[in-house]
């Protein structure tokens, strides 16, 4: 085989775009969404689908293999490969054509599901499968696994709904099959299959298609003669190991008039699925499986108002009926809950909690990544299926499995297809774990087959199943789909070891690669053991940092939005720590370029830290990274400048004059200019003024009375000191009016924020010590503290904790269950009832650290309570903190905030308030939207009495 350079080569003189062999591109697709690590030798992205025919000769022409890659969520280890790794996501995404009168759409391979809703809304249609990673998943991702989702019940397989294809086969030829432009011309190749088929009739009609989850494997059945020979059809489900998808023509499906979501809650799971057969006579759209034992993580990690009240049991069905008519779906629900013989059920048709619970379920796979003891919980044996009247004997059975083995794991999934769902926590850290992952995938296989089953559902067999089809199909059978795969392939270039000729299901597996980092680290890591590696391969790869979740109210993953490039993503940044810390990137790679690249753009927003189902941090790991690579050493000038900016405020405050001085000097161009070249800043930031008087000056002088309900210690953070002292007085109103006492610390003390995201932790600790120390007498004394900027209660109420240690750790612990943000505080005072909002109408941008830290939920309710008409946004600002002000993220922290924030302001009429609690949220609105935020508590206080 030619040389590396001379394939890099090949591909862009064969107008092959994207190519890209570098170290931060091979680290980033070296893995997907599977327990797998495969580093590919070349990642492209074409432009156009005609490069895909020409991308395919050059791979020919070198041996190399060829693998394609959607939203890279594939669980099972089929969107990675040794070769090319060619991503459709980036251009290839669009919608070619939409015919509302047929019901149809022409896309191309790279559109996400959640895209071609958008798309065909106005037209009321939608595609009717819909699996949990909708939001990021490709069409040609689902094509490729036969994906199904929730809804299949109602709407089908993947196989199902596909009408046409266009494709290039792995010998080159191109076919269009079936409702594709061009389609109908004669083939060699087609002949060739039909006649191998017309060989093998009998075996084709009794070991494939046996019931509707059956996707290992080839889905022969549907070229039997009296299926039509449907070519289209059995090509879905193929994972990329016969043919290129250029163009599919797809059926669409009328959204319903009306929803009606029914729960009924079981002793057991097993319960749960016994009482399926019973419930889909009465067709139900979806009929899900939920295990308490998630919503405990929900509630566990999120609080408990994220789980809404479910019905009596420890396992519960969400059983979903669609039609025209709400009086009907009552009536059929109340049939189906009869005959289920659950011991709670009820009914929800308020389609706002329905989607909660929804969410719950679609966001399982990450929520059950680690066990109740910490473990790791793996992919792997995570999609069999069986017919949904062995259900319920399969699951105890496959329980008691569990249990032989010592293992963990928790069941959930499509139960009215059979359908399990489930993570287990192999052993793999220690001596014989592998060889325990091994047997257990022989005996789990040969249970399923035992009842009928399938290895996989949905999520394709990939390098986690193929090897294990032998337990399901005859020699001859396998032997079928090996000629099948010649006659497309002959090369054998396209997905190699995937169904046919498998690799095994225990090489190159990326969780034995993983090696414990737990010395020279700047945090706790508490949640991980104090293992920086174990906390970077929570990352599981599912890819929920690529979805727009801004419409729910989520923040993650503002980077992403705003370049669309995985490397911005928050599963690109970690994969590329998880080659550091695996020591692939060299023997320091905290100092290589790839690292530097995918970290760049981070806005450390801690959005991943609430929205990230499996837990992902990535602020903190960014703070990590930077401690480790410039401890000790010459920081960038932005560090020095924006990370220390406390210390700077605070030497300006102890002279008036100097602030004076100051202002001015930043009104001259010139001087303007000179401070942003020697602090890092982008001279397209003005920098804010330092107030005339700062807050604590002013407090000095206030008189606080003695309140009914003792003292509050305001936490008085750098940026409302120096810069938003209104901000601080009108808290002081607020609170005092509730019946507090308002004080502050003797000192001005600092959280030590700039210092953690520009990760100077050594400093950071330094700060947060002193801070906790100040805080600690008040809090013992009985006294709430309130933080009035959030990213600095975040501080207090998380990372203070982590920066420290011993009996320092314990006092922060301490400080942290006593502070609260003002909301917070108002909703425990019984006595005080906000002032009247009515009338009050805007919108409301939560500071991202407000959002994952302490959440937003009672700043809602507040407004709601109070009358206020206050819309939600989600995203981030962009200006996060240094960030945006920093040179070379300007334009960045632009797009992020035009991906939401500066068109709802526009919206906004003329008296609507824009709630932004955050500093930075506020200087971000007033630098690019000329509009003033307002604080929660500015608010307030000028409603007040």
């Amino acid at each position: 085989m030619s040389g590396h350079r001379e394939l890099v080569g090949a591909l862009r003189r064969a107008g092959v775009s994207g190519v890209d062999d570098s170290a931060l591109a091979r680290s980033m697709y070296s893995s997907d969404a599977s327990l797998y690590r495969v580093p590919p030798q070349v990642v492209v992205t074409p432009r156009e689908a005609g490069e895909l025919p020409a991308l395919l000769g050059v791979c020919r022409e070198f041996g190399v293999p060829l693998t394609m890659r959607g939203g890279g969520t594939s669980i099972a280890g089929n969107a990675v490969g040794a070769g090319v790794v060619a991503d459709v996501s980036r251009h290839l995404n669009r919608v070619l054509e939409i015919d509302p009168d047929a019901g149809t759409a022409l896309v191309e391979p790279g559109i996400v599901q959640a895209r071609l809703h958008q798309a065909a809304a106005r037209h009321g249609l939608r595609f009717g499968p819909d699996p949990s990673t909708r939001t990021r998943a490709t069409l040609g991702g689902m094509i490729g696994n036969n994906a199904c989702g929730s809804r299949a019940l109602g709407y089908g397989r993947t196989s199902d709904n596909v009408l046409g294809l266009d494709v290039v086969t792995g010998s080159g030829e191109r076919l269009r099959l079936g409702d594709v432009p061009g389609g109908g011309a004669e083939s060699a190749l087609l002949e060739r299959l039909r006649g191998l088929v017309g060989e093998h009739l009998a075996l084709v009609r009794t070991e494939f298609g046996r019931f509707g989850r059956q996707v290992s494997g080839y889905s022969l059945e549907h070229l039997l003669p009296e299926k039509g020979f449907d070519v289209t059809r059995a090509l879905v489900g193929t994972e990329g190991t016969l043919a290129l998808t250029l163009a599919a023509r797809v059926r669409m499906v009328r959204e319903p008039e009306c929803r009606l979501l029914a729960v009924l809650g079981f002793g057991s799971m097993a319960e749960a699925a016994d009482a399926v057969p019973a419930i889909l006579p009465h067709g139900p759209v979806a009929c899900e499986g939920l295990d308490s034992r998630i919503t405990g993580v929900v509630r566990e990690r999120r609080g408990a108002d994220a789980v809404p009240p479910l019905p009596r049991g420890s396992g519960w069905l969400l059983v979903e009926l669609a039609g025209p008519r709400v009086e009907a779906l009552r009536s059929t629900a109340r049939k189906a809950v009869g005959a289920s013989g659950c011991v709670d059920s009820m009914l929800v048709e308020d389609m706002a909690l329905a989607d909660a619970l929804w969410r719950i379920r679609e966001d399982g796979s990450g929520l059950v990544a680690r066990t109740p003891g910490g473990e790791q919980a793996h992919a792997g044996w995570e999609d069999a299926a069986v017919p949904p009247e062995r259900l319920g004997a399969y699951l105890r059975e496959f329980e008691a499995l569990l249990g032989e083995y010592g293992l963990f794991g928790v069941p959930y999934g499509h139960f009215g297809d059979g359908c399990i769902h489930v993570r287990i926590d192999f052993p793999f850290g220690r001596s014989g774990g592998r060889g325990v992952f091994r047997d257990f995938l022989g005996e789990a296989a040969a249970l399923a087959a035992r009842h009928g089953g399938t290895m996989s559902g949905e999520h394709g067999d990939g390098r986690a199943r193929s090897e294990l089809l032998p337990h399901m199909y005859s020699a001859g059978a396998l032997a079928l789909c090996s000629a099948v795969k010649d006659v497309f392939d002959p090369d054998d270039v396209l997905n190699p070891g995937i169904i046919v000729r498998p690799a095994p299901v225990d090489a190159d597996l990326r969780a034995v690669q993983a090696v414990p980092l737990t010395r020279g680290l700047g945090l706790a890591h508490r949640d991980d053991r104090g293992d920086l590696s174990r906390a970077v391969h929570r990352c599981t790869g599912v890819g929920k940092c690529r979805a727009d979740n801004t419409a729910s109210g989520g923040v993650m993953c503002p980077s992403y939005l705003a370049t669309r490039e995985e490397k911005d993503s928050t599963r690109g940044r970690s994969r590329v720590l998880q080659e550091v810390v695996s020591g692939k990137l060299g023997p320091d790679g905290w100092k290589s370029d790839a690292l530097h690249d995918v970290l760049d753009l981070c806005l450390s927003c801690k959005g991943c830290a609430s929205d990230c189902p499996t837990g992902i941090d990535m602020a903190s790991y960014k703070a990590e990274a930077l401690h480790r690579r410039y401890r000790r050493r010459v920081r960038p000038r932005a560090h020095y400048a924006l990370g220390r900016l406390p210390r700077w405020t605070r030497l300006l405050a102890r002279i008036p004059m100097m602030i004076k001085v100051a202002n001015a000097g930043m009104r001259s161009p010139a001087l303007r200019s000179l401070v942003a070249r020697s602090a890092g800043i982008d001279r397209r930031r003005t920098l804010p003024p330092f107030a005339p008087v700062t807050f604590r000056r002013w407090f000095a002088s206030h008189r606080s009375a003695e309140g009914r309900h003792g003292d509050v210690v305001l936490f008085v953070d750098s940026f409302t000191d120096a810069f938003s002292p209104d901000v601080g007085k009108a808290t002081v109103k607020v609170l005092e009016h509730a019946g507090y006492r308002v004080t502050v610390t003797e000192r001005p003390v600092c959280c030590g924020i700039t210092w953690i995201s520009t990760g100077q932790l050594d400093g950071a600790r330094a700060q947060a010590r002193r801070t906790v120390q100040a805080l600690l007498p008040h809090v013992r004394r009985g006294a709430k503290v309130v933080g009035m900027e959030p990213s600095c209660t975040g501080v207090l109420r998380s990372d203070a904790e982590e920066l420290l240690s011993g009996v320092d750790a314990a006092a922060a612990r301490e400080v942290a269950a006593a502070t609260r943000t003002l909301a917070e505080l108002l909703a425990e005072t019984d006595d005080w009832t906000p002032p009247d909002l009515s009338g009050v109408t805007g919108i409301a941008q939560p500071h991202c650290h407000h959002h994952a830290v302490m959440g937003w939920t009672k700043d809602a309710a507040l407004l709601g309570e109070a009358g206020a008409d206050v819309g939600r946004l989600g995203n981030c600002c962009g200006l996060a903190g240094n960030f945006g002000v920093e040179k070379g993220h300007h334009d960045v922290s632009v797009a992020v905030a035009e991906y939401q924030l500066l068109p709802a302001v526009r919206r906004t009429g003329e008296g609507d308030v824009v709630l932004a609690d955050g500093f930075s949220c506020r200087t971000q609105l007033r630098e690019l939207a000329r509009r003033d935020g307002e604080h929660l508590a500015q608010l307030l206080a000028r409603h007040l009495p």
